[in-house]
């Protein structure tokens, strides 16, 4: 879990201090990492402790799974609640990138005991495999060659040129429906990158499959794809749950590293910026045909602006905008952190600079409802929702409440996070 510490050495139940070695080699190389790979994870005289970053960081003979502390899942090490903080991150990560998982053929696959990688892997190969049953998508792709018969158009300028002294070929130009196009090279080359990293046997024969599959794709370097010429429209909008994993594995989320000449890899993933994007797209389903609309790091007004010049300078971006058309109804500011119960203290766990930052935001917005939102866990008194309000002194109607969710998937965290919703009147 994250904020963990794991022990390496010589005794039975430590990791070898060669695979801990290796393990912090590889995160130092991932961008991510920070300084020294401490980001991820900080290497101590004996032991490893895992930072605010999650996913997986693997060297050869060795990987580590790194997940979040979701204390409203199971905060303990027992394997059930391992695998339900991975079912919980899965589904975040599924949000996160707009994709649809299917939860109930995913648990008969008994996915949950496979790290995080792997299960990802598995989700694509699935889903891929579903598809390409359907049907690979295919265009027309104009074809120009010597053939024994006419097929299209003749090519009469080559015909009487080149091969004048060729009767029996005839210069064609023609339109052949193929599978040469670009979405399909793209999953081409996510199925040639993870037959190098999956270690599933089941993953393993589904790549293969697959790789059968789009023998007749031509294999591209991620470096040298078009992305940009891809087009989803009716025919072929399944696929986009598909073309968002791959660009997960190929477009920089996936980080390959290189440790001395030994091969690693890193999936990893900082969960103040994945509870953000989490939170934002349940919110964007839940208010979908209301008033309301929501804007992801959006805003971006100045703090200060210099008199001589008119420069301006401390650009904000508040993390969720709840706009009621062109106003600023609400500001929500995600924090990936634990808020404490009032006998811990009248501050609740909440740090000075996040209070200045919401007083900022109410004064350069004109917003007066203001709500910072943290992961809900046992220890808190109240029920998922609003802990605690309160008013910001100085006269005004501004308010600053502090609010709890529970990590859930579908429609019952969406209806939770629309009873957040409490803007003043404009």
């Amino acid at each position: 879990m994250e904020w963990n510490a794991l022990s390496y050495g010589d005794a039975p139940d430590q990791i070898p201090p060669w695979a801990a070695e290796r393990l912090v080699a590889t995160a130092r190389q991932s961008a991510l990492g920070g300084t020294n790979g401490e980001k991820i994870l900080r290497h101590g005289r004996h032991k490893l402790q895992a930072c605010q970053v999650v996913g997986v960081v693997a060297a050869p003979g060795c990987s580590l799974e790194i997940l979040p502390k979701i204390e409203s899942v199971g905060g303990s090490d027992t394997e059930s609640s391992i695998k339900s903080t991975r079912n919980a991150l899965v589904h975040m990560l599924a949000a996160a990138w707009d994709i649809e998982v299917d939860a109930g053929s995913m648990i008969s696959l008994e996915w949950q005991n496979e790290h995080l990688l792997e299960v990802v892997i598995r989700v694509f190969t699935v889903q891929l495999m579903d598809a390409v049953r359907r049907g690979m998508p295919r265009q027309y792709v104009a074809r120009s060659d010597d053939l024994f018969a006419l097929r299209g158009k003749l090519d009469v300028t080559r015909q009487y040129t080149r091969l004048a002294s060729m009767p029996h070929k005839v210069a064609c130009h023609y339109d052949e429906l193929s599978p040469e196009i670009e979405l399909n090279k793209v999953i081409k080359a996510a199925i040639v990158h993870l037959c190098h990293l999956s270690k599933s046997a089941d993953n393993q024969r589904r790549l293969y499959e697959l790789s059968f599959t789009y023998a007749d794709v031509p294999t591209v370097s991620p470096r040298a794809l078009q992305w940009h010429t891809i087009h989803l429209d009716r025919t072929n909008s399944q696929w986009r749950n598909l073309l968002n994993l791959a660009r997960i594995f190929l477009a920089g989320q996936f980080q390959a590293t290189s440790t001395g000449g030994q091969e690693g890899f890193a999936l990893l993933f900082e969960m103040h910026k994945l509870f953000e994007s989490y939170v934002a797209r349940g919110l964007r389903r839940a208010l979908a045909g209301t008033e309301y609309s929501v804007r992801l790091q959006g805003g971006r007004e100045y703090c200060l602006h210099e008199n001589a010049t008119g420069q301006r300078v401390f650009q904000t971006r508040p993390d969720i905008l709840i706009m009621r058309g062109n106003k600023v109804a609400q500001i929500i500011d995600t924090k990936w952190k634990r808020m404490t119960p009032v006998v811990e203290g009248p501050k609740r766990g909440v740090s000075q600079s996040d209070v200045y930052q919401m007083m900022a935001y109410a004064k350069l917005y004109q917003c007066e409802s203001l709500t910072l939102l943290y992961p809900h866990h046992a220890e808190l008194p109240n029920q998922p929702g609003t802990q605690a309000d309160f008013m910001i002194a100085g006269g005004g109607k501004e308010r600053l409440s502090l609010a709890s969710i529970e990590l859930q998937t579908g429609r019952s965290f969406q209806e939770a996070l629309a009873k957040l919703i409490r803007p003043a009147s404009l």
